[in-house]
Parts: structure tokens; sequence; C-alpha cells
């Protein structure tokens, strides 16, 4: 099965991640540190369209990494905040 990841910008291949991306991994943290390094994830929405293609995912900014792959609906994530990187 394919997952299609979109940013605000651009359509993007699962296969396809930027260069400076890191991708989520099993098993998911269940302990963070609270350390506060934003990131930009890409996670997968419950939204689903029936009549017309539109985007599976979503760009959220969590405090860190470690935080964000403990989401499970997040694929990978880059350094920044989303806002920060004009997404």
């Amino acid at each position: 099965m394919a997952l299609l990841l979109a940013s605000a910008c651009a359509t993007q291949n699962a296969g396809q991640m930027p260069a400076d991306a890191v991708r989520c991994t099993e098993p998911r943290p269940q302990i963070c540190t609270m350390d506060y390094t934003p990131v930009c994830a890409t996670r997968v929405d419950a939204i689903r369209c029936v009549t017309t293609p539109c985007p599976s995912t979503e760009m959220a900014t969590y405090a860190n990494g470690c935080g964000a792959c403990a989401d499970a609906t997040v694929t990978f994530y880059q350094p920044g905040a989303c806002d920060e990187q004009g997404l």
C-alpha cells in the first residue's frame, strides 16, 4: 500500500522524503524529554476523500523529534517549526 505525503506546497511520494527529514521507526517512543527543539512533522490525517483526490497528510509542529514520533500518525519530521520552513 502506497502512502501519499503532501505538504502545503507540494506533494511527495513516501519514498521521496526531503534530505533533512528523519523517518519515525517502530517501536514508537513511550517517554520523551521536555526539551524544546521544534520539528515540523508530516502526519497522516483521518480525512479520506470519496469524490476527488485530496491530501491525506498534514504538517504540524512538535516540541521535539521524540514527541513527534510518539504520535503514531507521524511518518517523518524535519528540523524547525513548520512556519520557519514556509509550510
